[in-house]
């Protein structure tokens, strides 16, 4: 529960936020605020030792890492400054101002100084100073007051949470890039700290859970996660940890770590694709928003380099996906710090991995080693246009290796496309949104759905093979006859067997006795061009007297997988393969072409997800009176109109 009186304090905040117009742009209005509302909160946070800090620091020379850390001590913080102003001493000089701001920035901890650095303050800073308004803003947030003993640290998150959520706002045209809706979050949090994960952490005296977010953004998951979690156990010890690739993100990220006194060196900076900076860390809760249709291709050789070099001891084993879409390099990442002991995964994603990729593909590949460990707990299709940046339809996935023994070899699916409830107010292409109500009957639906809810139309709990089938190839065999026609010998050398246009043989050996001048390539190539199908001709067989399969009536097939397939050990799978494609073939295809057989050795096992498919419900078209009485009323009509106008 969010606490009492942290509104008024956004409201500040936000009229302030109003002297900026006319100097800066609706969109860049975050960009200034919050990195003054860090600088305030952390001047506010290190007054009570400013002195003791001032005089430590006094002693050295330069700030090495030794010295840094004595100075932390003395701060009794993670970061500290050693400047001689405060936000209200810098105002003493108004000639001088931007000067002062600037002491006061550059003489930050390294950790402090990077995070305000990376917001690219230094320039909003001179705009505000030649704008005139500098001194104004600043002495405004002097006037706030965000001593701890006013402000929690808790308290303090919801005050940056909720600016940085209604200035992301006024920025929709690139807000979902790195801001996912809070609805969503609150969802895919609930759906991760719900049922049984819930009642171990209510039953456990202390219990010490990780969070973690490899596509962290301003690390809104994070934060939602941890309340959950300390919401179902306040003497729950939550850590929560996270990568973001941009640096202003990067930024806001730590900034919120740091307002509410969590190490902000938590929270990463890079590409979390190539450069894991948790690479040894396992984790209790991992969660993400990850780009959609991310195009890898620019970085792909250190991803490549790890798929071939250390397959399933590295990250992505599984194989790799297409270079436009990199979802599922996420995924793959996200399962590999889980812990031996349970984690649970909930990601967001678009349709495209669902079902994008042929069998034997690396985005079915990886379907299917996801399905293969039975790590895939259910998948939740959300409503459109739920996003500031686009209207796709989007899903959340949610995923375990701790899955209840009831639940084993199931997947649940649950359709919310229906749930959402439309907005006064579009922002961006976001137009939809979760209330409350639809996040817990989502939840809630999503629990029961084995048993509660089990005949609701929104729900599907099903075998995960029925996810799986094989791709089978169907041959028939090659009917030739060769018949010299003008077309095969309108070209040197074969121009001069003009004289045998028209004629027919049965045998490709036939036709050859007569061109045997030809070199070999030539003949083959003569004897492909005389070619012609021909359903009554006699079939052509190779050597062995095998019979050669006729490419232009090769087509494929997908045969369901048997439930229970993937529990079997490889050869019986092969064998299960085998039995399920021959019964196809005796069932579905010789009825029809009897003389067709399946090549074995082209079959490929697939898994896709067709959501759509399994919530489809038929309905049946307009009755053919119905059409034809209303087409007469029509016509009717417009003869009335037509004689009306002749008046």
């Amino acid at each position: 529960m969010a606490p009492v009186g942290f509104e008024d304090k956004v409201a500040f905040v936000w009229k302030v936020a109003d002297k900026l117009r006319g100097t800066f742009k609706q969109h860049e209005y975050g960009s200034v605020m919050l990195p003054l509302l860090v600088l305030r909160r952390m001047d506010a946070v290190l007054a009570p030792t400013r002195e003791q800090v001032r005089n430590q620091a006094a002693k050295y020379d330069q700030i090495n890492e030794g010295v840094d850390a004595l100075l932390k001590r003395a701060a009794g913080q993670s970061f500290y400054n050693t400047s001689a102003f405060t936000f209200s001493s810098m105002l003493s000089d108004d000639k001088n101002v931007a000067a002062n701001l600037r002491d006061y920035i550059t003489k930050l901890s390294p950790t402090a100084y990077r995070i305000i650095e990376a917001y690219d303050f230094d320039g909003r800073l001179e705009r505000m100073d030649r704008a005139g308004i500098l001194y104004a803003v600043l002495a405004d947030f002097a006037d706030l007051d965000l001593r701890p003993s006013m402000v929690s640290n808790e308290a303090m998150g919801y005050v940056f949470e909720e600016l940085l959520r209604k200035f992301s706002e006024m920025s929709n045209e690139t807000a979902g890039e790195h801001y996912t809706p809070r609805e969503v979050i609150q969802l895919i949090v609930d759906l991760l700290v719900s049922g049984r994960t819930a009642r171990e952490l209510t039953e456990n005296p202390a219990p010490v859970r990780t969070v973690y977010d490899p596509a962290a953004g301003t690390g809104g998951m994070l934060m939602t996660a941890m309340a959950q979690i300390k919401s179902q156990n306040d003497a729950a010890i939550v850590n929560v940890f996270g990568q973001e690739i941009n640096d202003e993100t990067w930024a806001i990220a730590q900034s919120d770590l740091m307002m509410q006194g969590i190490d902000p060196a938590r929270m990463r900076n890079g590409n979390t694709l190539t450069q894991d900076a948790f690479p040894t860390e396992k984790f209790d809760f991992i969660l993400a928003n990850p780009p959609y249709g991310v195009d890898w291709k620019a970085y792909a050789g250190p991803i490549r380099d790890e798929h071939n070099g250390q397959g399933h001891h590295g990250r992505f084993g599984a194989g790799l996906p297409r270079v436009s879409d990199g979802s599922f390099l996420f995924l793959q990442h996200m399962l590999s710090h889980m812990k031996p002991g349970g984690s649970r995964v909930g990601i967001v994603l678009s349709g495209s991995p669902l079902f994008s990729g042929q069998a034997g593909s690396g985005e079915s590949e990886i379907r299917r080693w996801i399905l293969e460990n039975d790590w895939l707990e259910g998948i939740v299709a959300l409503p459109d246009q739920m996003f500031y940046n686009t209207g796709i339809s989007t899903y959340v996935w949610i995923l375990t290796n701790d899955k209840a023994s009831e639940d084993a070899s199931l997947v649940r699916l649950v359709d919310a496309r229906a749930m959402g409830t439309k907005m006064r107010k579009s922002l961006g292409d976001k137009r939809k949104q979760l209330t409350l109500a639809a996040i817990d009957e989502i939840v809630g639906l999503f629990l029961g759905a084995r048993d509660e809810f089990a005949d609701d139309p929104r729900v599907k709990v099903l075998p995960r093979e029925a996810f799986g089938f094989q791709r089978i190839t169907v041959d028939r065999p090659m009917r030739r006859r060769w018949e010299v026609t003008p077309e095969a010998v309108a070209t040197a050398p074969f121009d001069a067997y003009g004289g045998l246009i028209g004629l027919r043989f049965e045998t490709e050996k036939a036709l050859l006795a007569e061109v045997n001048d030809l070199s070999p390539a030539q003949r083959k190539k003569f004897a492909k061009a005389c070619a012609v199908a021909d359903p009554d001709a006699p079939v052509v067989t190779g050597r062995g007297g095998t019979v050669e399969p006729d490419p232009d009536l090769r087509d494929n097939e997908n045969v369901p997988l048997a439930v229970g397939w993937f529990d079997l050990g490889d050869d019986a799978r092969d064998k299960a393969l085998v039995e399920a494609a021959e019964a196809h073939l005796e069932t579905e295809i010789r009825p029809y072409v009897p003389d067709a057989w399946i090549d074995h050795t082209r079959t490929k096992v697939g898994v896709e997800i067709p959501f759509t498919r399994q919530f489809y419900v038929y309905e049946p078209p307009r009755p053919v009176k119905e059409i034809a009485a209303e087409i007469k009323d029509l016509e009717t009509q417009i003869q009335t109109w037509m004689k009306d106008l002749d008046l």
